[in-house]
């Protein structure tokens, strides 16, 4: 008999469902009134009912939970001497988009050895959100996959669609359900428009084909998400940064009856992926806002313990501990200054 379904399939795996994995590591009541909270203040940052600076900081991913603990700590404790002028929220990133292959991350990943081990990925990644927002850092990270949010959403208090998949319908509809404020990347060629219209579709209703919380397929409804926003994140092009960048951005949203507001990535084609590059491109975001445009409500650092990055092998023997494996990153003493500075310039 000549085969017709799965012909290219050689493994198919049933995961345990969303309600089973949040089960086995439920929210507590603290946790649930810090997350709640902390998605409404970068809610207010975004529509201009806050004055503090939104603050998207951390590793490009994570891909030890050890290191990037250690790293947290320290980020909470800079967090709560700035937190009056600068609302600082850590990158928790687990899903990497690749251009071809590599490392998807560490719910795909979580050996960084090809083992692939999803179910073991989606408990360590959750577990690692737990351990966060007990911190009392709010945290923040990129939706890639639109199964991904039934198992950690509930953890995330930002989200962003990336350059890659702001033009995705699938990614808008998923935006438009998601329960905490979400950003926009502008395209890797740099074009505005498809993040513009993600906004736009992300904002109105949808219907489409999810997950339930049982793990079934469903048809989900949504009312539209109402705090979403813009990143600028530089392009094929170059960078896109500077203030005539802001402006064309704002009157596009407002034009589509959208609020004018604009985060920009310090990082990526904004610094030409150079950590050395990083602190100045973010000087001159910051420089925008302290010279008084609101319309910059915030920035993105990509930041770990050590400065720039490496090359991953297999596993995490022989890695430099606290170093990025994705995206080149600035270091620790770098973050803490250019804090201190926006702390100072606000």
């Amino acid at each position: 008999m000549t085969r017709v379904t799965d012909v290219n399939i050689t493994k198919n795996e049933p995961l345990f469902s969303p309600e089973e994995l949040c089960a086995q590591i439920p929210k507590t009541d603290a946790e649930r009134e810090f997350i709640s909270t902390a998605r409404r203040e970068v809610a207010d940052c975004i529509h201009g009912k806050s004055d503090k600076f939104l603050l998207i900081v951390g590793p490009c991913s994570i891909h030890d939970t050890e290191a990037g603990l250690e790293y947290g700590k320290k980020l909470a404790a800079l967090a709560e001497e700035v937190k009056d002028k600068v609302l600082i929220v850590m990158r928790v990133y687990f899903e990497k988009p690749r251009t071809t292959v590599g490392w998807k991350g560490l719910i795909m990943d979580p050996s960084l050895d090809g083992s692939d081990d999803i179910a073991a990925g989606l408990t360590k990644a959750r577990g690692f959100l737990k351990e966060i927002v007990d911190l009392g850092l709010p945290t923040a990270t990129e939706l890639l996959d639109p199964i991904t949010p039934q198992y950690i959403a509930d953890y995330i208090c930002w989200s962003a669609i990336g350059a890659r998949t702001s033009e995705s319908q699938t990614h808008r509809q998923m935006a438009s359900g998601l329960s905490m404020p979400l950003g926009f990347k502008n395209a890797t060629s740099g074009d505005l428009k498809a993040a513009t219209n993600g906004i736009l579709a992300a904002s109105q209703p949808q219907t489409f084909l999810g997950v339930s919380p049982d793990g079934r397929a469903s048809a989900v409804t949504t009312a539209g998400n109402p705090d979403c926003h813009l990143i600028l994140r530089g392009g094929e092009n170059g960078p896109n940064h500077t203030s005539e960048y802001v402006e064309a951005t704002a009157q596009a949203l407002e034009k589509g009856g959208r609020p004018g507001c604009v985060m920009i990535d310090a990082s990526h084609a904004n610094c030409g992926k150079d950590d050395k590059q990083m602190p100045t491109t973010y000087r001159e975001i910051l420089e925008q806002r302290a010279n008084g445009d609101k319309r910059v409500i915030g920035a993105m650092l990509e930041s770990f313990l050590e400065a720039g990055n490496q090359k991953l092998n297999s596993g995490l023997e022989g890695l430099t501990y606290g170093q990025s494996i994705t995206d080149k990153c600035i270091d620790w003493a770098t973050t803490e200054e250019l804090v201190r500075e926006t702390y100072a310039a606000l």
